[in-house]
């Protein structure tokens, strides 16, 4: 039987002997027990509390293990609570975030929202907290800022439902910039800004060709995202529509059948040749592999877990979301961002709360021995631009 160069006998030739699944990606079509199962939208705080998923947030979120688990069942409740309380909120509405010291969803709302409205968001077991700008006005603000063209000295801009402005984060010695400046008096113009100083400015994590990595193209290496009914997402700066896939073990995938970046970094690869998909996120021996099992979007203040080819696994917490991200080859809109570090290599890779796929890694500033802040494309725009089913467990 072939071997690769590292002793490794090929993924797709002998998932029986090696687990569940050593890629996203697997090989061979006779495999039990990878049939496609019905999506499952509902989270599961003990499915989630496993013993090596309570050490990584101890170690990424500085948490005891008691702490991360009472955390993790109260993300749960308020990711389900957050439509509802949108809806309940209307025009009012202002925005949500998870409150990990209260253990809490924050709903904003503005001051003409009615008494009965306040008391049911309480009632529901939210903080409430009066703005000035709604939702809907803080978007329009940032939809005008998209339309202006950013200098290299702006990273990145978003709506901060907790400041309850649009938060322009500006690169660190280029404030005063002449172009910083003109982009920053021309975004106040479109509505309430606050400016932030960031040490870097941000990049994608593509990397050159190393052995044993789960996916290549040509020369770049990158990691898969999230399987999907036919193949897989990741992050579209790794390779444009009709490039070749092959396997860590450098064997063939298959083809990116869509690409774009950027605009958007995501991207979609058929699977063929033997292989086939498996609903599963690996946790590289810090945490056991991870069943996916839907795709509910977790909120911002929440806790999040990366799972890339380079760095492994890490955990940090959702940082905001619908972020304009201003890289060198061109923005990239509608991006989450969080604290959760990443290297070269890892993008593509999966961003997964729980059980739930959240999204692809695009890229950020930093790394993952002093730290930095990584954004993905959120998975459920990916599926639903290409019309592709998340592979659930």
């Amino acid at each position: 039987m072939r071997r690769t160069p590292t002793g490794r006998t090929p993924v797709r030739r002998t998932l029986r002997h090696v687990g569940l699944a050593t890629l996203l990606v697997v090989g061979g079509l006779a495999a039990a027990g990878t049939l496609p199962a019905a999506a499952d939208s509902g989270t599961s705080a003990d499915a989630s509390a496993s013993p090596g998923l309570l050490a990584a947030m101890q170690r990424d979120l500085g948490l005891t293990p008691s702490q991360a688990e009472a955390r993790l069942a109260a993300e749960e409740r308020a990711t389900d609570l957050e439509p509802t309380a949108r809806r309940t909120a209307g025009s009012a509405y202002g925005g949500s975030w998870f409150d990990a010291r209260s253990g809490k969803l924050t709903v904003a709302v503005t001051a003409d929202a009615s008494g009965a409205t306040v008391r049911a968001l309480r009632d529901a077991g939210t903080t409430v907290r009066t703005v000035e700008h709604s939702a809907r006005q803080l978007d329009a603000a940032k939809a005008r800022v998209d339309r202006l063209d950013a200098p290299p000295g702006v990273s990145s801009w978003h709506v901060d439902p907790a400041a309850n402005s649009v938060v322009v984060d500006v690169v660190a010695g280029e404030r005063s910039d002449n172009d910083v400046q003109r982009f920053v008096a021309r975004a106040r113009e479109a509505g309430p800004v606050t400016l932030r100083t960031v040490p870097a400015a941000p990049g994608t994590f593509a990397a050159g060709t190393v052995g044993g990595d789960p996916y290549y193209t040509g020369n770049v290496r990158c990691s898969i995202g999230f399987s999907v009914h036919g193949g897989f997402v990741t992050a579209g700066h790794c390779g444009r529509a009709g490039a070749g896939v092959s396997g860590w073990d450098r064997s063939y995938i298959g083809t990116f059948q869509g690409s774009s970046f950027p605009d958007n970094d995501y991207a979609w690869v058929s699977v063929g040749s033997g292989w086939w998909t498996v609903p599963v996120v690996l946790g590289w021996g810090t945490v056991p592999d991870r069943l996916v099992r839907g795709s509910a979007e977790a909120p911002v203040g929440a806790s999040i877990c990366r799972s890339g080819s380079t760095t492994h696994w890490h955990c940090g917490t959702v940082l905001a979301k619908n972020e304009t991200v201003n890289y060198s080859q061109g923005a990239v809109h509608q991006m989450t961002k969080t604290s959760v570090c990443a290297e070269p290599g890892d993008s593509g890779g999966s961003f997964i709360s729980g059980d739930q796929a959240q999204g692809v890694t695009s890229g950020g500033w930093g790394n993952c021995s002093g730290g930095g802040e990584t954004w993905f494309q959120p998975v459920n725009e990916i599926l639903n631009r290409y019309g592709l089913t998340l592979h659930t467990a």
